[in-house]
């Protein structure tokens, strides 16, 4: 079983490893229910969506029937203006078949324009706020990608006192010293304030390659995420190495055993020179370098 966790603030054990429920964007519902089995299995009782999840949120809806009470269940509105935001929320709740949700958080903020909406008079975040007074979320984070996030988000916490965070959190990814630098002051805020931080693109080996054809396999994800169980275990361990790290399950849904099974097993960080062996041995690279792919 997974440990739990306080998450942050919010007086909620959440297990340390969250359901990424982009793994649902094209499931069929059969396919859902058997991986909510898993979860039951390993004590996943956190679920990340998003309203821009494909079909994800309908996928989940059926589970809330009779397992409402045994999830803590985060929704994200990519939606920046007020009215939006609110009908974005209002459209998953429907689709997730509830009267409320959890969390709501505000998905992938790091455009310039895009946070100046958000936070203005009349934006997504006022409308969320309003959505929390009403009953109809608990809590309100604030998620992203890209190397500009960590410190996105630092901004973010100066303008309103948010409940969580969201950002990637890799071998890879920190390797990038502005990034790295970003993330610790991020994490030293978090740790302060009690905001719950957590990490996506903890396994991911890497974009998918340009050529169609490629003997991969399935793209079940944007990005092609490790296979190699040792590997995924490795990069699992480091994540979860940090206590105040919530790791989210990443969108292929193939490999969600395997990373349950890395996240129930002995703890301990890898050392660093067993993740840069790994970075050599299976082509590891970043999937964020620059700002063409921030918005992913």
């Amino acid at each position: 079983m997974i440990e739990p966790a306080e998450f942050g603030r919010t007086g909620h054990l959440s297990s340390r490893t969250i359901f990424g429920a982009a793994a649902l964007w094209s499931a069929t519902q059969e396919l859902a229910d058997a991986l909510l089995e898993v979860l039951v299995e390993f004590g996943v009782n956190h679920i990340d969506v998003a309203a821009d999840y494909g079909d994800a949120e309908l996928r989940v809806g059926p589970w809330m029937a009779e397992h409402r009470g045994e999830f803590f269940l985060a929704t994200k509105t990519a939606q920046r203006s007020g009215d939006a935001a609110r009908a974005s929320l209002e459209r998953s709740l429907e689709r997730l078949r509830v009267d409320h949700v959890d969390h709501i958080q505000l998905h992938n903020l790091v455009e310039e324009d895009e946070w100046e909406t958000a936070h203005a008079p009349g934006g997504a975040l006022e409308a969320l706020v309003r959505a929390r007074d009403e009953g109809l979320t608990r809590f309100i984070g604030v998620t992203g990608h890209g190397t500009r996030i960590a410190r996105m988000h630092l901004r973010s916490l100066e303008r309103f006192d948010y409940d969580s965070v969201l950002l990637p959190y890799n071998f890879t990814m920190l390797a990038n010293d502005d990034y790295r630098a970003d993330v610790e002051e991020l994490l030293g805020l978090c740790a302060e304030r009690g905001v719950a931080v957590q990490a996506i693109k903890s396994v991911a080996r890497r974009r998918w390659p340009d050529d169609p054809h490629n003997s991969d396999g399935p793209r079940n994800s944007w990005y092609q995420p490790l296979q190699d169980p040792e590997a995924i275990g490795r990069a699992v361990r480091y994540v979860l190495s940090r206590p105040q790290l919530f790791l989210v399950t990443p969108g292929d849904y193939r490999i969600l055993r395997t990373v349950l099974e890395s996240a129930s097993g002995p703890a301990g960080a890898p050392t660093d020179a067993e993740m840069a062996a790994d970075v050599e041995r299976l082509a590891i690279t970043p999937l964020f370098d620059g700002p063409s792919l921030e918005r992913i």
